[in-house]
């Protein structure tokens, strides 16, 4: 499909373009933010799966830049904006990157040394596996990196703080709503007006961290399994049926952004120039390292193994 037809298609692909996003996705946080105030009083965030980096360049601009063009501003005072991913990306005005996996305890290590021992006031990502098109399967995968996140959550995150992930809604969200509540009392599940109709993404809002009372981060999978048992004993139920019938939950859902706005499902006739066509910009930022490039690589190494066997195989 050519670029003018992606354009045609979608009007949140080509506006991000035109106002200097990486990524669509830019607008899904933005308009979270306009809903639920995220970014308030926030001088220590962390962004999980950043790259390519649209989300970490809605930081800089909200937080980091407004910062440092003030003209009260100090040197050491503006926001610290932390971003991880395994894969590298581009770099962004104001943002560490962390290349390393939000998996491992020792990444949290690491940002909380960038914040000086301090702790983030918000946490967000916006990573997804590579979906298959068997929601069943795309919407489990996308829980457990979620839970994943929550690793780095629980280490980075202050009391009080918000942590907002992307999640794919399916028969089982409500197990992964009720392993959240276990942190924060505040939790809604949002669809921005940039995010598809047609796609199962929304997005988790969770508010004022408060784990328990002598809570120990290494003790999290022990803890989000028994909410996978009626009983919270050892006989584990990892589906969400038990959630039924009389003790069915009830998940806060709110669609979010200008309602009067874009239509993200809908196709809107492309803006033409003085000279009547249409001008198709290219992208902000292209991958650094796509995973593409590495696989042609090794194409070619192959290729190149290959033809020296055939040649021994001939000289012989």
């Amino acid at each position: 499909m050519g670029k003018a037809s992606r354009d045609k298609r979608d009007i949140y692909y080509r506006k991000a373009k035109e106002e200097g996003w990486r990524a669509r996705s830019a607008f899904k946080l933005l308009q979270i933010d306009d809903e639920f105030n995220i970014l308030e009083g926030v001088k220590r965030v962390v962004d999980l799966c950043a790259a390519p980096g649209s989300w970490s360049q809605v930081l800089s601009r909200k937080l980091y830049l407004p910062a440092k063009l003030s003209p009260d501003s100090k040197d050491g005072d503006h926001p610290l904006i932390v971003a991880i991913d395994l894969q590298p990306m581009a770099p962004i005005e104001g943002v560490i990157q962390v290349q390393g996996d939000i998996t491992n305890a020792r990444t949290a290590e690491v940002v909380i040394r960038h914040f000086d021992g301090c702790k983030a006031d918000l946490v967000v990502c916006d990573g997804a596996p590579d979906v298959t098109g068997l929601h069943d399967m795309d919407e489990f995968v996308q829980s457990q990196l979620i839970l994943a996140g929550l690793t780095i959550v629980t280490h980075v995150l202050r009391e009080g703080g918000k942590f907002i992930a992307k999640i794919f809604r399916g028969k089982d969200t409500s197990l992964l709503y009720c392993q959240l509540k276990l942190f924060f009392p505040v939790v809604t599940f949002a669809k921005p007006k940039s995010s598809r109709n047609s796609s199962i993404e929304a997005f988790a809002v969770c508010e004022n961290y408060s784990p328990l009372e002598g809570f120990n981060p290494k003790d999290l999978h022990r803890l989000l399994e028994k909410v996978g048992s009626p009983s919270g004993g050892d006989d584990l139920d990892c589906s969400s049926g038990w959630l039924e019938g009389p003790n069915k939950v009830y998940i806060p859902f709110l669609a979010c952004g200008d309602l009067s706005g874009y239509d993200s499902d809908r196709s809107y006739p492309l803006p033409r120039g003085a000279e009547g066509t249409y001008r198709s910009l290219d992208p902000v930022q292209p991958p650094i390292a796509p995973p593409y490039k590495r696989a042609l690589e090794m194409k070619k190494a192959s290729s190149q193994g290959i033809r020296e066997l055939e040649k021994l195989s001939s000289d012989s």
